[in-house]
């Protein structure tokens, strides 16, 4: 219980599973599951606005053995939400659905927070916004 007396959803989540803050190495090796529990992926890294501080994108690495042909897809990071039980986040796409997502080798991922930001992050929000994450811009 809350000490205003309240219980939320967020305040038991947090209080029967940790933490309410975690750590952006605690995120990073996070597997990722389609809503049906297949494995896609796993977080790769964070990108974080230096300004607000807010985390923008969730970077799902994809594909490749041994980091060869390996794709990096940035999802919008009220996209993922975390399943306790899996020990990791679901998204609302399977596979299919994302290998056709926008995605970059690591050598683009560098361009993503530069000047053409916004460039990026049009073609990601469009490709997501029928799953609701709204732009950060």
């Amino acid at each position: 219980m809350s000490t205003s007396g309240k219980d939320t959803a967020d305040e038991s989540a947090s209080e029967r599973h940790g933490h309410r803050l975690i750590l952006s190495s605690r995120v990073e090796g996070t597997p990722v599951f389609s809503p049906t529990g297949e494995r896609i992926g796993h977080i790769n890294d964070l990108s974080i606005d230096r300004d607000t501080g807010q985390v923008i994108y969730a970077i799902l690495s994809f594909g490749g053995f041994l980091h060869i042909g390996e794709r990096f897809h940035p999802l919008p990071w009220s996209v993922l939400k975390y399943d306790p039980a899996e020990a990791g986040y679901v998204v609302p796409l399977d596979k299919a659905q994302l290998e056709d997502a926008p995605h970059y080798d690591r050598s683009e991922l560098a361009e993503l927070g530069g000047r053409s930001h916004q460039t990026y992050g049009e073609r990601i929000f469009d490709y997501y916004g029928v799953y609701g994450p709204i732009p950060y811009w």
